[in-house]
């Protein structure tokens, strides 16, 4: 996540309780928090002497392999209209295909423009489905995505958020049997999930995500799968588990699994934000059961009126199908790379891993081996920005709406490294947090 250039004085602590009025003092969220911190030591976006290996984007210029950037398109008069809250009928029907080809070959069951929803951004989306659902217990996991802990907080009075904490030991996953007897402890009505999970990396897939899908389709639970990183995929090398990863396949989605679209209690989110590179088109969508959608569809007229006609003209050209595939094939290629690089640099360092990381753009590492203070987590991130590196705190994925748990977070000596930006950045960042560990060693 970017800040504007203009922010560098828009943080929290100078603001003067008085001047706020009727407003409530509302602190930054996870990675804006990071960048609002660097932006007080001179940070700005496309600062050339800067490394933000907290980046929670790919990057989005020009990248080997893949098709040129779209930097124009041609709009219709109509397009300065409203436009439909659930998106237009010709980019849902776009999605609803290249869905079906990536994922429904041999399915009788097929989505079609009435199971999509398109947002401005997969945050909106997200929140949208929220809204929409009944009173009752939604479980998440954690750790996970930050904005999550928010989404929970507009809706307290109605959900109760049920934590099912991941670590160390199940390498940060949560098996299909767990999260069925969870469901039937708490009587779960949701589950929300990112997988791949940001922060951690770790990709549910093949049977065991086969195995999430019937778990909702057999207990009644409406999976919110969140799927944005889907296409960073990766797969063991020559050298298996530990060693370097090669690029994955293809994508993975649980709408391989829906038997029913219309009847499988499975809304899976995603959109161009990271799988294609376009983050500021802020084109998101949701896909389920047509009457889910609908129900979505309805709480945009009160949340947002309904996504941008011209972003969304502008994605029809992102999802042709030959553009797409070449596209996320490209940049598996490239961000395989840069993983590899950052995986190795990391554990040089001394930063603990305790899976191998097969997706996302994201090492989930831990301080733990560190010379103090370096082995905690906001120490390392405050240390490392007097180097020009960003970084994000593990303590920050510890989602807890309304902050009902009070003991320390189990993270804090953990840490997620991003190696969005480009390889030569991300090689810069590398050598001055080596530069920082080693002075701490001394």
């Amino acid at each position: 996540m970017l800040l504007p250039m203009s922010t560098p004085s828009a943080t929290t602590d100078s603001k003067r309780p008085d001047a706020l009025g009727a407003m409530r003092d509302l602190p930054y969220m996870g990675v804006i928090f990071v960048v609002a911190e660097a932006a007080k030591l001179g940070f700005y976006n496309g600062h050339p002497d800067w490394c933000n290996l907290g980046q929670g984007q790919p990057e989005v210029g020009e990248m080997r392999g893949a098709p040129p950037r779209i930097l124009s398109v041609e709009l219709e008069p109509s397009d300065s209209a409203y436009g439909p809250l659930e998106g237009t009928n010709e980019l849902r029907e776009r999605i609803a295909e290249y869905v079906n080809d990536q994922y429904r070959a041999g399915h009788r069951s097929r989505y079609t423009a009435a199971n999509v929803c398109v947002a401005s951004g997969g945050r909106l989306a997200l929140t949208r489905a929220m809204a929409a659902l009944e009173r009752g217990a939604v479980g998440y996991q954690v750790p996970d995505y930050t904005a999550y802990e928010d989404m929970f907080n507009l809706h307290l009075d109605r959900l109760d958020p049920i934590a099912i904490p991941s670590g160390p030991r199940d390498g940060f996953a949560i098996p299909a049997e767990r999260l069925r007897a969870e469901t039937r402890r708490h009587d779960l009505r949701a589950f929300v999930f990112s997988n791949p999970c940001n922060p951690t990396g770790v990709l549910i897939q093949g049977p065991a995500l086969e195995e999430y899908v019937r778990v909702a389709r057999e207990e009644s639970l409406t999976l919110f799968s969140d799927e944005f990183y889907s296409h960073f995929i990766y797969a063991p090398g020559p050298q298996g588990i530990g060693g370097d990863t090669v690029p994955g396949d293809g994508p993975v989605s649980a709408a391989a699994y829906v038997e029913d679209v219309e009847r499988d209690p499975v809304i899976v989110f995603d959109g161009l934000t990271k799988n294609h590179r376009y983050p500021g088109w802020r084109v998101g969508w949701a896909l389920g059961p047509a009457a889910m959608i609908e129900t979505m569809a309805r709480t945009a007229s009160s949340i947002d009126g309904g996504p941008s006609k011209l972003a969304q003209r502008a994605a029809l050209e992102a999802l042709e199908p030959a553009r797409a595939e070449q596209e996320t094939r490209a940049l598996r290629e490239v961000f395989n790379e840069k993983r590899n690089l950052m995986m190795r640099r990391l554990r040089e360092l001394g930063v603990r891993f305790v899976h191998q990381n097969t997706s996302t753009f994201y090492c989930w590492g831990s301080l733990e081996a560190l010379p103090p203070p370096l082995d905690d987590g906001m120490a390392f991130f405050r240390a490392a920005l007097q180097e020009r590196v960003m970084t994000v705190p593990g303590e920050f994925f510890d989602v807890n709406p309304g902050k009902r748990r009070t003991a320390p977070s189990p993270f804090r000596q953990w840490m997620r490294f991003s190696f969005g930006p480009p390889l030569d950045n991300v090689a810069m960042g590398l050598d001055r947090l080596e530069h920082m560990v080693a002075a701490a060693r001394g």
